[in-house]
């Protein structure tokens, strides 16, 4: 007699097939290892290497603060401009540097795409991942600039910076499953990232107060300035590390909260075109790259 084992065949997935960023807890090693490279030829060959983490944003600061807040004299209508400015720089950086990565993740592992099947979105959220570890020094530098002039802890500064955080991280990846998987076939994607990334420090309050647009634009222009959800954090880490060092009682958005959830869904609707984009391209990754 013949024995014969049987199999239920939807136990077995079709090659190149995933569940998408679900798929991240499934190969939770491979992320850390494409995260440790990434990290570690970051600064390769560097003589500096990870000052310039440092450096940059402090580099930035300065010339912002020496133009927009010297020369134009911004600061002379906001108590402790420069911890305003610096909170509004490293939201920006985590932001800027978080997209940049990921549009350009697939491209710059063409090796490995070309060669072994591992979920794509892999490169993306680890380019993402290594943007992360590196906002972490500005924060640091952040935080004890604020507790030099007088910050002091409060769990609602603690969750303003948390869910900013968690907004920018998720708006760029969104942002950067969209243009990395359309830059595999058309490198006009990063091009058109650049002037994104060129007009965001400008259209969130980096360099200026929110009230400013609030004086000046339409109201539907302005709501829908609020809801962004680069303002929506930008504003959450001005609340988190300027609000508590300033003396006076600076009016903020009224709505402020409610714009972060505004923002926090926008950005969850953005992470879900991302994602259905990148798997209805990433079948011919290999072949366009």
């Amino acid at each position: 007699m013949t024995s014969q084992t049987s199999f239920d065949e939807r136990e077995f997935q079709t090659p190149g097939t995933g569940k998408g960023i679900f798929d991240v807890f499934k190969y939770r090693y491979l992320l850390s290892l494409l995260l440790k490279k990434g990290i570690a030829t970051r600064y390769h060959g560097s003589v500096l290497g990870w000052v310039w983490s440092y450096v940059r944003p402090a580099a930035q600061f300065l010339m912002y603060y020496l133009v927009i807040g010297v020369i134009l004299q911004v600061n002379r209508g906001v108590e402790a401009f420069p911890v305003y400015l610096f909170s509004g720089i490293v939201a920006i950086n985590l932001f800027t540097e978080a997209l940049r990565n990921a549009t350009t993740a697939i491209v710059d592992n063409k090796a490995l795409v070309k060669k072994i099947y591992l979920p794509r979105e892999l490169f993306p959220i680890s380019a993402v991942g290594v943007a992360l570890v590196h906002f972490l020094p500005q924060a640091a530098i952040l935080l004890v600039v604020a507790l030099f002039v007088g910050w002091t802890f409060s769990f609602v500064q603690v969750a303003a910076f948390l869910l900013g955080m968690l907004i920018i991280v998720i708006f760029a990846l969104g942002l950067g499953l969209f243009f990395g998987a359309i830059n595999v076939a058309y490198r006009d994607a990063r091009n058109i990232v650049d002037i994104i990334l060129m007009f965001a420090t400008w259209a969130s309050p980096v360099l200026y107060t929110w009230d400013m647009v609030h004086d000046r634009a339409p109201s539907w222009l302005f709501e829908l300035y609020m809801i962004n959800p680069v303002t929506s954090a930008v504003e959450l880490f001005h609340n988190a590390f300027w609000l508590p060092v300033v003396s006076n009682d600076p009016v903020r958005p009224d709505m402020l909260w409610a714009n972060a959830g505004w923002g926090l869904l926008i950005a969850i609707g953005t992470l879900v075109i991302g994602q259905l984009v990148f798997k209805k391209l990433e079948g011919s990754f290999a072949q366009n790259i």
